[in-house]
C-alpha cells in the first residue's frame, strides 16, 4: 500500500469550490454562534436521541466543542485527501493510478465538506435548542446526515469499479 506511485494532481474546481462553499457556510454558522453567545443560557444541549431530542446538557462552554472537532475532522480529510498514494487501492496499474487517486481525493472532498456543514448545521440547531426551540429536523437529521454521507460514499466506491 505504501510503495504506491505519487503523483502530482492538480486540484480540481470541483474540489475547490467545494472548499470555499462549506467553509464559507462553516465560518457563518460561527459567526452566528459568537453572536448568539450572550443570549444562550448557561446550559446547552450536548447530546441528543434518535428522535434529535437533547437528552443531556452541559456548560455553555461545551457550545463550541462540536466545531472544534469538526474543524479537527476536516483538517486531517484535508490531509489525507493530499496523499492519495496512501489509500487503499486494488488493482492500480500505470494506467489508471491518476484516475483512481482523483477519484480518492474528490471522495475524500466530499466527506470532509459534508462533515463540516453537518457541524454547521448543528450550530444553527444548537442555538435554536438552547433558546427553548425543537430541533430544526428533528428525528431526520442522523438518517438525513448518514444517507448523505453513505451515499457519497457508496458513488464513489461504485465509481471507483467503473474507473479501473
Amino acid at each position: 500500500m505504501f510503495n504506491q506511485p505519487k503523483l502530482v494532481i492538480p486540484r480540481s474546481a470541483v474540489r475547490t469550490t467545494f472548499d470555499i462553499l462549506a467553509i464559507g457556510i462553516f465560518v457563518v454558522a460561527i459567526i452566528y454562534g459568537i453572536t448568539q453567545w450572550s443570549s444562550l443560557p448557561s446550559e446547552v444541549p450536548t447530546h441528543y436521541n434518535a428522535l434529535g431530542v437533547p437528552d443531556d446538557w452541559g456548560p455553555r462552554w461545551m457550545f463550541f466543542l462540536p466545531p472544534i472537532l469538526g474543524v479537527v475532522l476536516w483538517l486531517f480529510c484535508h490531509v489525507l485527501e493530499q496523499k492519495p498514494h496512501l489509500h487503499n487501492y486494488s488493482t492500480l496499474t500505470a494506467d489508471n493510478t491518476e484516475r483512481l487517486y482523483k477519484n480518492s481525493m474528490l471522495l475524500l472532498n466530499f466527506v470532509k465538506n459534508e462533515i463540516l456543514l453537518f457541524f454547521a448545521f448543528n450550530i444553527w440547531n444548537d442555538v435554536h435548542i438552547a433558546r427553548g426551540g425543537e430541533s430544526l429536523l428533528g428525528v431526520y437529521e442522523m438518517p438525513l446526515f448518514l444517507a448523505i454521507l453513505f451515499g457519497t460514499i457508496i458513488f464513489f466506491v461504485v465509481r471507483f469499479f467503473k474507473l479501473r
